[in-house]
Order: structure tokens, then C-alpha cells, then sequence
């Protein structure tokens, strides 16, 4: 028995070292072209430029709005000049919400005085009556406080104040935490009785630009409007009620709902030379709220996605395996596009891997694998990303617009990025191009052609 033991030891360790000498000479390999891909990217400066292009030509981009549909022909024309090849639109339906001119709070104090508050209508909100709801607010920090108020919520305006949790290290965690407030605070709001939902803004910084973001109705409850308050505001209308003030709240919105829009999808590719019916898919969503100019959400992971491919065109490398870039429409408020993609028949392809870069244009961190054996294979790639810090290859995670492959059993993987700074400006009117860093910008693109690269050519 012992004998046997030794045997199967020794075999193991046998075949442990010959995965790691496989990989160590996959990074051998690739090596120098790893180097002069992320030479390319920072040399060119290609991707703050693109990303200016977009942000001044076009705008925020909000899915149904004419800004997104231009923003649709943008991508198109620039793959296109960039001699991608089958580049093309994918329709897909998509919502069309509108925020509309008005869109106001004037806090109303017992001293008559009359403050006006620095609110923004969430994403798929209701408006208020054209005269507005005047009502006294009342404040909870979660659901289970929000039920133990009973009769007190009703004719209220309810406004939620749990704060994104500053203690967390991953800022996603602290979202996370708190962003449920946001997304069917109004359901909540209705089922107490409540007029309208006020919420605070979605971030750990304290300033007046407030925040929005997508919400949530239930056709089984009426209906209330709902708005998120800047923080600095939160805090303000906190200390207030603290003082036991009775505080009331003028709330004028004018948004609405109109009938879904045909949108589409922008897909370009580097045909695989050897097996192009096997593909890694790369990209980010082309829309973006209407507030600032989308720059890191997510006009960066569109433009890393683009400049991945035109870094691999310029430096002459051909792929084995197909590369698609896909700018997918309606992230922010339906998935329409990531839903719409991965539903659509495609005889004779086989998705390998689905990457995505929508966590800001910030210094690239790694990536983030959700598949154990896909993990297994490319966290020995690590080294190629070491030079720029890039080389964090963990287990666990993912991306909106391609968990819809995910479901099909694609594996998934999402570009790591430095995030402390990300719900500064997230949904706000802060996420404009000045927010972006062109290294930081330019690095991400460069990570993302490696890791592509690598993929087309070695497989999964």
C-alpha cells in the first residue's frame, strides 16, 4: 500500500510539474508581445482619444435617446475605419425613459423657510403631480425599521439614509450594501403607505452631485415617485430630523416612460485564422445615464474593447481563434443587449470566453474569473500583466452585459480595476472625460489585447 501511495505522489507531482512548465513557457512565449502591446497603448494615446471623441461628439447615452442612437453609428463608423472585419449591427428593443425639464426638492422648515435641495429623478421613476407632493418626511435606514413604523409612513415621504459602508476594501461590497434602497425603495415606500421615495445618493464621498440609477416598480402596489438626494443633502435633512424638526419636502418631477425603441448591438471582429468559429467575445456597454457623459460608465470598457482589437491590428497579430468586440446596448436599465446577444442564434460558433470592462477606465488591477478551470489555465498567465501591476487573476466575479452567456455556460471574466474612485462619479454628473486618466485608460486596453491574445491563440 505504501508503494502505491509513493507512486501516486510521485505521479501528481510529475504532472503538476508539467502543467507548470507548460505555462511557464506560454509566458515565455508571449512575453515581448505582451511588451509591445502595452507600448502601443500608451504610445498611441488611441484610447483617451477615442474616448474624448465619444464624450464631446456624443454625449451621455441613454438607452432610446437620439444621443444613443448616434452613439450606435459612432461605433460602427469606428470599427469600421479601423478595418475590423464583419462589423455590423445586432437590433435589439430597448426602453426609452425619459427624465424630462423639471426635476426639483425645496425643503420646507417650521421658520417658513423654503431650501432648495440638490435631488436627481432615478432612472425609470414616475413624475409627481404637475403641482408636485408636498409631504413631511420620515427617515429609516432599512426596511425592517421602514415595516416597524406601521401607520406612521403612511402620506409620508419616506427617505432611506443607510450609507454605503466606508468600512468595506472592495467598494463594490459597499454598493452593494446599500444600492437595494435605491432599486425598490419606491416598492418598499408604497407598501408603508408612502407618497414618494427619497434616497440617498449611492457613494462614500460627501458632496452635492447627486446620484442616480435604475428603480424598480411592483404592479402589485401603487406607484410613487422617487429621487435620489446628494449626500451632503442626506446628511443636512439627518441632522435636521435629529433635532426633532418636523421637516416637510416640496418634490416636482416630470419623467415618464415612453414606448421601447429598436436600438442595437455594434459588433466587430478579428477573424480567427485557424479555428474562427471558436470565440472570445470582449466588451463593455455603449449606453450610460443621462447625467455627465458615461466617460468611465462605460465609455471606458467600450473604448479598452475597440483599442484591444486595433492594438492587435496594428501590431500585425492574427489570432487564431475569433476576437469580437461588442459594444452591447441597455445595460443601465433592461440588459436588453447582453440578453439580446447571447439569444441569438450563431450555427457553428462555440463562445469560449466572454470578457468585460465596466468598472471605470482605472488603473487595471487583473482580472476576475467565475469558471474554476478557465481560472486554472490563465492564472499562470499572470507574469504577461506583471509589468503595469496588472497581474491579479482571482476567482470569482463577473459582469452584467455577459452573464446572459454565462447562463449558457461560457465562462466569464471581468477586468479588475482600481475602483476607491468609482462611485465618486458613478451615475453622476462627475463622470465626465475629466474624471479619466489616459494611462490608467490606455493600460486596461493594453490588458485586455493580452489576455485575448493569449486566449485566441493557446484556448481554453
Amino acid at each position: 500500500m505504501q508503494t502505491k501511495h509513493l507512486v501516486f505522489i510521485s505521479a501528481f507531482i510529475l504532472l503538476f510539474s508539467s502543467i507548470l512548465a507548460a505555462q511557464s513557457s506560454v509566458v515565455q512565449k508571449y512575453d515581448s508581445v505582451a511588451v509591445h502591446i502595452a507600448k502601443e497603448a500608451l504610445g498611441s494615446n488611441n484610447s483617451y482619444t477615442m474616448l474624448e471623441d465619444l464624450c464631446t461628439k456624443v454625449g451621455n447615452r441613454i438607452s432610446g435617446s437620439p444621443q444613443a442612437a448616434k452613439a450606435v453609428q459612432w461605433a460602427m463608423k469606428r470599427m469600421q475605419d479601423l478595418g475590423f472585419e464583419n462589423v455590423h449591427l445586432e437590433p435589439v428593443m430597448v426602453p426609452h425613459w425619459v427624465r424630462g425639464p423639471v426635476e426639483e426638492a425645496y425643503l420646507l422648515l417650521p421658520s417658513g423657510q423654503r431650501e432648495k435641495l440638490k435631488i436627481t429623478t432615478l432612472g425609470g421613476s414616475i413624475a409627481t403631480p404637475a403641482e408636485g407632493i408636498t409631504a413631511e418626511i420620515v427617515e429609516v435606514k432599512s426596511f425592517d425599521e421602514l415595516r416597524a413604523l406601521g401607520d406612521k409612513a403612511k402620506g409620508k415621504i419616506v427617505f432611506f439614509n443607510r450609507p454605503m459602508d466606508r468600512t468595506q476594501f472592495q467598494t463594490f461590497a459597499a454598493y452593494g450594501g446599500a444600492v437595494d434602497q435605491r432599486s425598490i425603495g419606491a416598492i418598499m415606500t408604497a407598501k408603508a403607505g408612502g407618497v414618494a421615495a427619497l434616497v440617498r445618493s449611492m457613494t462614500t464621498r460627501i458632496d452635492d452631485s447627486p446620484h442616480t440609477g435604475g428603480m424598480a416598480y411592483d404592479d402589485s402596489v401603487k406607484k410613487v415617485p422617487s429621487a435620489a438626494i446628494s449626500t451632503r443633502g442626506a446628511e443636512y435633512l439627518s441632522q435636521l430630523l435629529a433635532q426633532g424638526k418636523t421637516v416637510r419636502i416640496q418634490l416636482k418631477l416630470s419623467a415618464q416612460t415612453l414606448p421601447d425603441v429598436e436600438s442595437a448591438n455594434v459588433v466587430g471582429e478579428l477573424r480567427g485564422t485557424e479555428k474562427p468559429n471558436e470565440v472570445i467575445v470582449m466588451g463593455g456597454h455603449l449606453d450610460s445615464w443621462d447625467i455627465g457623459a458615461g466617460a468611465h460608465d462605460d465609455g471606458a470598457g467600450c473604448i479598452q474593447s475597440i483599442e484591444a482589437l486595433r492594438i492587435l491590428k496594428k501590431l500585425g497579430l492574427k489570432p487564431k481563434r475569433t476576437i469580437r468586440a461588442v459594444m452591447f446596448m441597455n445595460e443601465e436599465n433592461g440588459l436588453r443587449g447582453g440578453i439580446g446577444y447571447a439569444a441569438k442564434d450563431r450555427p457553428g460558433e462555440e463562445h469560449i470566453a466572454a470578457i468585460e470592462s465596466d468598472e471605470g477606465g482605472f488603473s487595471p488591477r487583473g482580472f476576475a474569473i467565475n469558471d474554476t478551470v478557465t481560472y486554472t489555465k490563465v492564472a499562470p498567465w499572470a507574469p504577461l500583466l506583471h509589468s503595469f501591476g496588472a497581474d491579479r487573476i482571482t476567482l470569482g466575479g463577473g459582469a452584467a452585459d455577459i452573464s446572459p452567456l454565462a447562463q449558457k455556460g461560457v465562462p466569464m471574466i471581468a477586468l479588475s480595476v482600481d475602483v476607491h474612485r468609482y462611485f465618486d462619479m458613478h451615475h453622476s454628473e462627475n463622470d465626465n472625460l475629466s474624471a479619466v486618466n489616459e494611462r490608467e485608460l490606455a493600460l486596461g486596453a493594453a490588458a485586455m489585447a493580452i489576455l485575448t491574445y493569449v486566449m485566441a491563440q493557446e484556448g481554453l
